[in-house]
């Protein structure tokens, strides 16, 4: 009986043990807070993404991005806890607040190597992002895709900065407001901003533009109006503000020749956003250009005997370009130092293929004053700003030094061929 008694009162012992365990794992899990860690899944909203580096991002540029504040948070501290720079993309891809899947959709943007190895070996020593080269004192309104691409920045950049200006009106308006261009960095901002022609703030008449860079609308009361005949205060009345009325009326003055000769002339001016062409079209009456026939007779170009390398902007105009198409392709051409085949010209950047095609066929191309050189023997500033070498001048420059053998560059080079090819056009 008495070692019964002793066994029922263990038993209970272990019941009441077991007990006491469960409730304090139970109180434990109650009481215990985890972080809350958010990654961006698959309903997010569709981003707007070009290159970029990790390294110039500040918190609200993550943002846009689509990180969360935690994210971010978590993304600088990973930054300084691995010396305060990611080195290539392999060691971005670690932050665990990077899923892979946001891995997956950034890493074609990112301006880093792609692993440790390559960002450490001489190969990628001296591994940086596109360079800004500034040449003096700039208004960034003027500027064209080409002349951002020209001045360091990707096309998909180019792009952004021109969508962001469309977003303001048509004009940066101020520094303050082409500083807040998600593209551009702080070390670019800091570079550009002494060479800007903008106001430093933006005027307080500015009253337009809302945090979610929309302009509210206002009361403006249209007239019948000739747009060959007003002047800047008729164009501010449309609600245009200085700039962006001057610049209409020296877009006519200058690249029109003194009018504009039908609506769609108004509506390429490219302050003029297409919302505000079509609410000032009911009141637009159009007169015809003073003495135009004579004009156009003047301008009447045999372009059988136009020779492509020499062409002019005015030709080109005349032939049927707009002032962008034309711009890109005297630059491009410029920037080539000459095209050596008509294909090239297809590839320059707001190029219209079906009219540049039809120039193609009618006009000459004289390759014989276009500059070649042997890999061993071209400047360095000729293979850093050309836009087919500059991308590998800094490799070309370095495997001379110790192997002056253009056979032995190129096979150290190790290009795609599409690469090569285009590369050897304008090599000895």
């Amino acid at each position: 009986m008495m070692k019964k008694s002793y066994y029922t009162q263990i038993a209970g012992l272990g019941i009441v043990l077991l007990i006491l365990l469960a409730f304090k794992n139970y109180s434990k899990a109650e009481s215990e807070n985890f972080p809350e860690i958010k990654f961006i899944s698959e309903n997010s909203p569709v981003l707007s993404l070009t290159d970029f580096d990790p390294n110039d991002l500040n918190e609200e540029q993550w943002q846009h991005l689509g990180f969360s504040s935690k994210q971010i948070a978590t993304i600088l501290n990973y930054k300084k806890m691995i010396g305060g720079r990611f080195i290539s993309k392999e060691q971005f891809k670690k932050c665990f607040a990077v899923s892979a899947e946001k891995y997956s959709e950034l890493e074609t943007y990112i301006l880093l190597p792609e692993n440790n190895k390559e960002a450490t070996s001489n190969k990628f020593k001296n591994f940086e992002k596109r360079a800004v080269t500034i040449s003096g004192r700039f208004n960034p309104d003027y500027y064209s895709a080409s002349d951002w691409i020209q001045m360091g920045f990707s096309e998909k950049q180019a792009d952004a900065i021109l969508k962001y200006k469309k977003y303001l009106g048509g004009s940066f308006v101020s520094k303050e407001k082409f500083k807040e261009c998600f593209i551009i960095s702080e070390e670019n901002f800091q570079k550009m901003s002494p060479y800007l022609i903008l106001p430093e703030k933006a005027p307080a008449s500015f009253t337009h533009y809302s945090k979610n860079n929309r302009f509210e609308k206002t009361n403006i009361q249209y007239h019948l109006f000739d747009p060959n005949t007003l002047d800047l205060e008729g164009w501010k009345s449309f609600g245009f503000s200085d700039k962006q009325s001057q610049t209409i009326i020296n877009y006519r003055d200058r690249n029109l020749k003194g009018s504009f000769k039908s609506l769609e002339d108004l509506q390429k001016c490219f302050v003029i956003s297409d919302k505000k062409f079509e609410e000032m079209k009911p009141f637009i009456r159009l007169s015809s250009a003073p003495n135009n026939d004579k004009i156009k007779q003047q301008e009447k170009t045999d372009f059988s005997k136009v020779d492509l390398n020499a062409i002019t902007f005015k030709q080109l105009i005349e032939f049927g370009f707009d002032e962008k198409a034309a711009g890109s392709m005297i630059g491009f051409r410029k920037k080539l130092g000459g095209f050596v085949n008509k294909e090239q010209i297809l590839t320059t950047y707001n190029i219209d293929p079906e009219l540049t095609e039809k120039l193609l066929a009618i006009a000459q191309l004289n390759t014989s004053n276009v500059q070649k050189y042997t890999l061993t023997e071209a400047p360095e500033e000729w293979l850093r700003n050309h836009p087919y070498f500059k991308y590998s001048a800094d490799k070309i420059i370095y495997y001379r030094i110790s192997n002056p053998n253009d056979r032995k560059i190129w096979k150290y080079l190790k290009l795609k061929p599409e690469y090569e090819a285009r590369m050897r056009l304008y090599t000895k």
